[in-house]
């Protein structure tokens, strides 16, 4: 049904005058007649009966009115939702991210979002970097902020923010260190490993990194829990891999001439979904943290 047509009827409806729909409407009578008699010529059936001066709703005519009214309240209810979008930033978020990014990179971009945007509901799920991709697929998520993978997929869409370089690290006091000479890829692969699975993404470039050098791994323990793996390495059970910022006390650096390890954390949404308000602020919030937003040059 044209709206046009079922304005013109409620209106007629509602003043029992079409002279006075027209009025309303900024239309001349014949005008408003016309697109009344379109919507009955429609529904084949008459919705007016005009004796003399009267305008009655035929009972055709007292059926259509209610939906006639709820049509254009959903009308005017979905003009006033898109006009609100250039108002106040609202609504949910879902946000999908690792347990490292929640605990090292997200708090003060949550702290200064949740000041700019109070109407803005983040509900967050922590999750390996692998399920966080797969929710995005899924259409279950709207953004995520994770280590990104190696390899790109074609229907989801990711940005660089920050790069995290990873360091060998291992216990001060591990006999890996006793040696005449520090420590060199061959000497780490012939002991112990914790590392992230090596079906993870960081676990993927530590993998990457040896089979480039022709040399296994001796995986003894293998969590995607960074905060695990440290208290494992800095007891001496191996030596490990993790994020630069992550090591302690407990840890040591081994340098390794020409090798520097590091993996991405970035955002990732699905290439087909429009992003809300919510979620382009957010997206804002988190490049103003990042690498190049903090980059002196």
């Amino acid at each position: 049904m044209d709206i046009n047509n079922l304005r013109a009827f409620v209106l007629v409806a509602e003043t029992g005058s079409f002279s006075e729909a027209a009025e309303k409407l900024h239309l001349t009578q014949p005008a408003v007649s016309k697109r009344v008699a379109l919507l009955e010529e429609q529904l084949g059936a008459e919705l007016f009966d005009r004796i003399g001066r009267v305008v009655s709703l035929t009972e055709a005519g007292n059926a259509l009115l209610p939906h006639a009214k709820s049509v254009q309240r959903e009308l005017a209810r979905a003009e006033r939702s898109v006009r609100d979008l250039s108002g106040e930033v609202g609504g949910q978020l879902r946000l999908a991210t690792s347990h490292h990014i929640g605990l090292h990179r997200l708090p003060p971009v949550l702290s200064h979002f949740s000041r700019d945007y109070p109407a803005v509901h983040i509900d967050i799920d922590f999750m390996d970097s692998e399920q966080a991709y797969e929710l995005i697929n899924q259409g279950k998520a709207e953004l995520a902020v994770v280590t990104l993978a190696p390899e790109e997929e074609s229907s989801l869409l990711t940005t660089p923010v920050w790069q995290d370089p990873l360091e060998f690290m291992i216990a001060r006091d591990h006999e890996l260190l006793r040696g005449p000479h520090p420590p060199d890829l061959k000497a780490l692969s012939r002991h112990p490993a914790i590392l992230p699975g090596l079906n993870t993404y960081t676990g993927q470039i530590i993998k990457r990194l040896f089979d480039q050098h022709q040399l296994s791994l001796q995986v003894t323990l293998a969590t995607n829990y960074l905060e695990t793996i440290r208290m494992m390495a800095s007891v001496g059970l191996g030596w490990t891999i993790l994020p630069r910022s992550m090591r302690d006390s407990s840890l040591t650096a081994i340098e390794i001439e020409n090798v520097a390890p590091e993996r991405t954390l970035g955002l990732v949404y699905h290439r087909g979904r429009s992003l809300s308000r919510a979620a382009q602020a957010f997206v804002e919030a988190v490049l103003a943290a990042g690498d190049q937003a903090n980059d002196p040059d």
